[in-house]
């Protein structure tokens, strides 16, 4: 195999390999029956004018599954945080108790676990789609050199099937990733 397609497909597949951490990422974001970090990485507080993340802005504290005690360095940052919070879509309503906001997740319902999955099998679709361009341009690029004959047509079409093993392998990633995150919303 040339160094072109050699060096296609490693672009190729470092691109879907990013691709599959993204979306096992946007699935930690997702809410089970336990309260987690990540759940908190989306959220901004408005401070001094600029939005800023809230694990700038706070600790986070688990003391139980479902119980978050969120102690924000500054205290003047205090009310943003509790707005921030009750604006989240995690659908909570802070306690605060003057050194920190208490934060207790409502128990999931069926229909907000169905929800969740939903939610979860868009963002492993967004996956499979990114991956499935990342394949788009690197065939692309074989084609064109196959056209300008820099290399071969047996060359480009061995090229293209370890595009298309490289593509299934990281779609069935993410389809596993998929699998467990629905597995995980469905327990109770």
């Amino acid at each position: 195999m040339s160094d072109d397609t050699a060096s296609i497909l490693k672009d190729a597949k470092a691109k879907m390999a990013k691709t599959l951490d993204v979306t096992k990422d946007e699935f930690t974001s997702i809410r089970t029956g336990r309260a987690t970090a990540a759940m908190f990485q989306g959220i901004t507080v408005e401070y001094y004018g600029a939005p800023t993340p809230l694990n700038q802005l706070a600790s986070l504290q688990f003391p139980e599954a479902r119980t978050v005690i969120v102690t924000p360095y500054d205290k003047s940052a205090m009310s943003g945080v509790e707005t921030a919070l009750r604006d989240s879509d995690l659908g909570v309503n802070p306690t605060n108790n003057g050194d920190n906001l208490r934060v207790v997740l409502p128990a999931l319902t069926e229909e907000r676990r169905k929800d969740y999955v939903k939610l979860a099998k868009n963002k492993a679709e967004d996956g499979r789609v990114a991956v499935r361009g990342s394949r788009g341009n690197a065939k692309k690029a074989i084609e064109k050199l196959v056209k300008d004959k820099e290399i071969g047509e047996d060359e480009g079409t061995r090229a293209e099937k370890e595009l298309e093993s490289l593509t299934k392998k990281f779609n069935d990633q993410i389809d596993e990733a998929l699998a467990l995150k629905e597995t995980e919303l469905e327990t109770i």
